[in-house]
This record gives C-alpha cells, structure tokens and sequence, in this order.
C-alpha cells in the first residue's frame, strides 16, 4: 500500500527558512516522479514543485524553493528560503506513479496517492 507522510511544517517569520519532507511507504520515490503542493485557506490547491530526472518550479517560489530527493532515505525535501506571507498553506506531496514530471506536473487531477498535509504559517 502506497503512503506518503510529509512533516518539517511550522510557524516562521516573513524570511525565514523551513524543510519539508515527504517519506514514502510502499513504493520507491527515486523511480517515480513527485509533486509538491499547497492549498490556501479559500484558494485551489496548486502546484509547487515536481522532481524526476529533472525539476520543476512554480513561477511563485522559483529561485526561494529547491526539491531533491534522498534515496537512501526514501525521502523528497523542500527546501523553502526567503518565505513570505503569502507562501502559508497546507503543504501535500503527491505521486502519480509515473517516471516523468512533465510539462504538466501542475495538474493535481493526474495524482493518484497523497499525503495527509502539513502545515506551513509564514507570519511575524
């Protein structure tokens, strides 16, 4: 059974820094593309950042956010520099069991397996 557990959420000030992780059960993320995403209180959920051969960004967090992944651990980070206000939300990772992000890995339809979320406040 395929389950993916995100943590490393918290409360941080305008310019701070967080991690995020996502460690899989039941599959192994070197093999499989993930995608990272937030949903806003009011707001859809969208994408943010997707990692397989290569990686892809969000205009929003381009050059703030870097993906990478620790296959020894089983393990997908986001690193998340410069945070702004606007960059609060439930943070989710997500697979859809395919090798390749794509030039669509925004869609969120195309997501199979999903974690239970983790929060991130970015407030002074």
């Amino acid at each position: 059974q395929v389950q993916l557990v995100e943590s490393g959420g918290g409360l941080v000030q305008p310019g701070g820094s967080l991690r995020l992780s996502c460690t899989a059960s039941g599959l192994t993320l070197d093999y499989y593309a993930i995608g990272w995403f937030r949903q806003a209180p009011g707001k859809e959920r969208e994408g943010v950042s997707c990692i397989s051969s290569s990686t892809y960004y969000s205009d929003s967090v381009k050059g703030r956010f870097t993906i990478s992944r620790d296959n020894a651990k089983n393990t997908v980070y986001l690193q998340m520099n410069s945070l702004k206000p606007e960059d609060t939300a439930v943070y989710y990772c997500a697979t859809d069991m395919v090798r390749t992000c794509g030039y669509r890995w925004y869609q969120t339809l195309r997501y199979d397996y999903w974690g239970q979320g983790t929060q991130v406040t970015v407030s002074s």
